[in-house]
């Protein structure tokens, strides 16, 4: 049913929880997981200035760490498990990865590290559950 499946993360409690889905999905299904994390770019302005350059390399790091782990989780438990590190619109990165990848799943959290009401869905799940050509479980 499930071959590969992408997992977009931001480090939150909902998107650790959307990996621990992914991850035994997978394993079920014995489907490889592909994990994401993407720099908001655009709430930081034009990258050319050297402090905001700055600012976006340490989020990298940042996701790079947070997808270390997935990918040590996975190994871990036997699972293929990668990931890429990436700038632009979650939404739209995601949906990119998704086509490049062929995911057969999108698993995401279902409310990120900015957002604030507890009763709604955040903005970039809703973006990607409003706009994915596959199926999206939000967690």
């Amino acid at each position: 049913m499930y071959e590969t499946i992408l997992v977009p993360t931001d480090g939150s409690a909902s998107a650790d929880r959307a990996v621990d889905h992914a991850l035994t999905i997978a394993d079920r299904y014995d489907a490889a997981v592909h994990a994401m994390y993407c720099v908001e770019t655009h709430r930081y302005g034009d990258p050319a200035l050297s402090s905001t350059e700055i600012v976006l390399d340490d989020l990298e790091d940042r996701g790079a760490e947070m997808l270390a782990a997935v990918r040590d989780r996975g190994a871990d438990e036997g699972i293929e498990c990668t990931s890429n590190v990436c700038r632009g619109r979650p939404w739209e990165q995601a949906a990119e990865k998704a086509t490049e990848i062929d995911a057969d799943l999108i698993v995401i959290g279902y409310q990120g590290q900015s957002h604030t009401k507890t009763d709604r869905i955040g903005s970039v799940a809703e973006r990607i559950v409003r706009t994915a050509d596959r199926p999206v479980l939000t967690v």
